[in-house]
């Protein structure tokens, strides 16, 4: 139950953090396998952390993915700021589909 309450409350911070602007990308292009390569490897260094701090499996791959897709969001909120690219949305669900492959890549190498 633990990290629905952190995925909501991330949800909350999204929607109310008052994002100047918004991004007019394409789904495809290089930053797009950046945001995908990078998330992966987060996920899967963060679920790392948790198996070598003994955490069971659900508390492990929770870290992870919560910890890729914490920094993506991050990264986004830094973007929309003013001056910034804008927050995409595009980006994000690559950081997200990248989240997961990455955790699930490090579970089937184990």
């Amino acid at each position: 139950m633990r990290p629905l309450r952190l995925l909501i409350l991330l949800q909350v911070l999204l929607f109310s953090s008052g994002c100047t602007h918004m991004a007019n990308d394409s789904w495809t292009g290089k930053d797009k396998a950046q945001h995908f390569v990078a998330s992966a490897a987060f996920a899967a260094a963060g679920a790392a952390y948790g198996d070598h701090q003994n955490w069971n499996e659900a508390r492990s791959r929770s870290f992870g993915l919560l910890f890729s897709i914490g920094l993506g969001a991050a990264k986004e909120l830094y973007d929309s700021r003013e001056g910034g690219t804008g927050w995409s949305w595009k980006d994000f669900a690559w950081d997200v589909a990248g989240a997961a492959t990455g955790y699930s890549i490090y579970h089937l190498a184990r």
